[in-house]
């Protein structure tokens, strides 16, 4: 099953389409959380490939994203209890504020009640006051994340190992239940400090923020390299999360805003198979810039822009 959710959302030479919640209305930072579970069923009924859960673990009035995000594993939990199809995945669990066995509890409990359909996104986190906030040393978040990652990662695989922190003389052999119906994938959401060559080792793909075309076409081409040169022959994915505002007009000239664009969906499409083109399997939209109801882009997108990428380019 892993394989088949990573085939559904990451396929070389295929662009595929997620979303990332919540969805919201320009200017609202307040979110109908049973709003966000008959969002999810219907883009899951429209086809979309994955749903994208961010980790935000605290506010503040110094922050851009004034949004009240849920505890991810609670959301998660709600995702995969009320979709059938669409892949779920954390973009992403800061895998540095978090001890790495809570980590990997919730990934195998997630994937267990979703049945094989969850990716596991880890990030770094990028505010050093919330390192404070929780007692850590920013300036050791490089090394922190990579013993995290090979924690979790023993933790999540088919043949599950728990790696204890300290292991006294008497200490058991501890081992997680219930054990995940398949292993869970681990993807890197940013590069968590680490070299392209780590991530290209480690994970099965990495998902970066929205670029101008140039320099997204730049790293794309310094992943590949990494990819070719530590696992040659092998498939290591590449995606992206774009902010989309998506007018009304179809035929509205694409116009870039920050980490994306306002447009239509002619030209949309356009910047999706350049993208698909250039490498990128897997695009997830953050539609909560746009004026417009998020059923309503749904419906658009799910009518007119998928059909374009549901076979090989």
């Amino acid at each position: 099953m892993p394989d088949l959710i990573q085939h559904s959302v990451f396929t070389e030479g295929r662009l595929s389409v997620g979303l990332t919640l919540p969805m919201l209305p320009s200017g609202n930072a307040v979110a109908d959380f049973g709003e966000q579970i008959e969002l999810a069923k219907l883009a899951d009924k429209l086809g979309f490939a994955a749903l994208w859960v961010r980790d935000v673990p605290l506010n503040s009035n110094d922050y851009p994203d004034p949004v009240g995000h849920l505890d991810p594993w609670v959301f998660l939990g709600a995702l995969a209890s009320h979709t059938r199809n669409i892949a779920l995945a954390s973009g992403a669990i800061v895998l540095t504020l978090r001890h790495p066995l809570h980590i990997a509890k919730g990934a195998v409990s997630v994937n267990t009640l979703s049945r094989g359909r969850f990716i596991l996104g880890l990030g770094s986190g990028d505010r050093p006051h919330e390192y404070a906030a929780f007692g850590v040393d920013a300036d050791a978040r490089r090394e922190l994340y990579r013993r995290n990652w090979d924690t979790v990662a023993s933790a999540v695989e088919h043949e599950a190992r728990v790696i204890p922190d300290q292991s006294p003389p008497d200490a058991p052999e501890f081992f997680l239940l219930p054990k995940t119906p398949t292993p869970v994938p681990m993807i890197a959401v940013g590069s968590g400090g680490q070299s392209v060559d780590w991530i290209a080792r480690n994970s099965i793909g990495w998902m970066t923020y929205h670029r101008e075309p140039e320099k997204q076409r730049a790293r794309y081409s310094m992943w590949r390299t990494a990819v070719d040169r530590v696992a040659p022959g092998e498939f290591r994915a590449f995606g992206v999360a774009m902010g989309l505002d998506l007018a009304a007009d179809k035929n509205e000239i694409a116009e870039p805003r920050t980490l994306g664009y306002r447009t239509g969906r002619s030209d949309l499409i356009g910047i999706l198979q350049k993208m698909r083109d250039s490498g990128t399997h897997h695009i997830t939209l953050n539609l909560q810039a746009s004026k417009r109801t998020p059923r309503d882009m749904l419906e658009e997108l799910a009518a007119e822009v998928l059909p374009e990428f549901k076979t090989p380019a």
